[in-house]
């Protein structure tokens, strides 16, 4: 093999998909010496996605005074890339679940920090902002962050305010002509992976709120707050977002990048591909490996897997996926482009017992998969 391109997610708990790239790329070049071999880490918008974006392009990492979600100073950070025209943010560097620790609470909780790093970023000339969305902790629709670019919204006495989960209720108003100029004229690619609505049963309370904290009371409080911040964006920016794919990620950021930032949702791996030019790199591979930590019905959704085969099967390039398992409803897969897929856990075991093997068995398996090729290969 002249060229191989190494492209996976992370898996979950176990590997990040800068380790796996570091695995797979060494055993390429101890069975093919000659080989080019591309690595490429992805992530899915959450916590690592701005060093994927580093690893994969080089750049730097900008760091910055922000707001936490509960409104206190602390010291965060964002990535440059492509000679400093372009700002990679992961909300989760200020407003991520960790950053609460034993506080959780998306009552209370804001997005203001993320804004911040949006305002820094512009401020240093760049023409395009990715912000990724996961991880969060609040579910303030992406207010906090609209605040800190300018944005007011007043109750009903007139008075400005920065909503957060508990008091969009209170948006009386929304006035835009304060945001900041300079947010202007740059173009804002938000990377979300999933397809919720604003609100409802299957929206940004309803399905993530719990895991920041709420019980059901709670989460009633916040999807009702939620429900009343789109019929307010709608009213006064003239903007029906809540039902869009997507607009309730991260505690309804979607619906508030979209409808403060002007900004579009974009699939995470389709952001990725496009920004790492994907479609130039692998056209004249010989093989792309990927892998995610499971593969299921939920990865035919347009996660990471889907995303690369898609590309794959366009340039005709096979495409090897390897996870640390596969569920039995997945023969729809190789449509899309997938050439084989190999799971890397040898015995029945549990995840608790085996997730310790991760590496060892990635190792294991990618040899194999090697092994076999090279075999194949000295045959012809």
């Amino acid at each position: 093999m002249k060229k191989v391109v190494v492209i996976p997610d992370s898996f979950k708990g176990t590997l990040s998909s800068t380790k796996i790239c570091e695995v797979v790329g060494a055993k390429v070049k101890e069975y093919f010496p000659d080989c080019e071999v591309v690595l490429i880490p992805v992530a899915d918008g959450g916590e690592g996605s701005v060093e994927c974006f580093l690893n994969a392009l080089g750049g730097k990492k900008v760091y910055v005074k922000a707001k936490n979600p509960f409104f206190e100073d602390i010291d965060s950070f964002y990535g440059l890339i492509e000679n400093g025209s372009t700002a990679v943010i992961e909300m989760s560097a200020c407003a991520g679940l960790p950053l609460v620790e034993e506080r959780k609470n998306p009552l209370k909780t804001t997005t203001y920090g993320v804004g911040q790093l949006i305002l820094d970023a512009a401020a240093k000339g760049v023409k395009k902002i990715i912000v990724g969305l996961g991880g969060s902790s609040t579910n303030d629709g992406g207010c906090g962050a609209a605040s800190a670019i300018g944005v007011k919204f007043y109750n009903n006495k007139g008075e400005d305010f920065i909503p957060v989960g508990e008091t969009l209720c209170e948006i009386e108003r929304i006035d835009m002509s304060s945001k900041i100029d300079i947010i202007n004229g740059i173009e804002i690619v938000t990377m979300c992976d999933i397809d919720n609505p604003m609100y409802g049963p299957t929206g940004a309370a309803y399905v993530f709120a719990p895991q920041k904290g709420a019980d059901h009371e709670m989460v009633k409080l916040l999807d009702e707050g939620i429900k009343c911040l789109s019929q307010k964006i709608k009213k006064d920016l003239n903007r029906d977002v809540s039902k869009v794919p997507g607009s309730g990620a991260a505690g309804a950021m979607g619906a508030g990048m979209m409808a403060f930032f002007g900004s579009k949702l974009q699939l995470g791996i389709e952001t990725v591909l496009d920004t790492v030019n994907f479609n130039s790199v692998i056209t004249d591979a010989d093989m792309i490996f990927t892998g995610e930590g499971r593969i299921d019905c939920q990865s035919l959704r347009g996660k990471v897997v889907i995303g690369v085969a898609k590309r794959a099967q366009k340039y005709n390039v096979p495409l090897v996926v390897i996870a640390g398992g596969a569920d039995y409803d997945i023969d729809e897969i190789y449509n899309f482009g997938v050439t084989s897929i190999f799971t890397i856990n040898r015995l029945p075991e549990a995840f608790e017992t085996i997730r310790y093997k991760s590496m060892e068995n990635m190792e294991f398996a990618v040899e194999n998969i090697l092994r076999l090729i090279k075999r194949i290969k000295a045959n012809k």
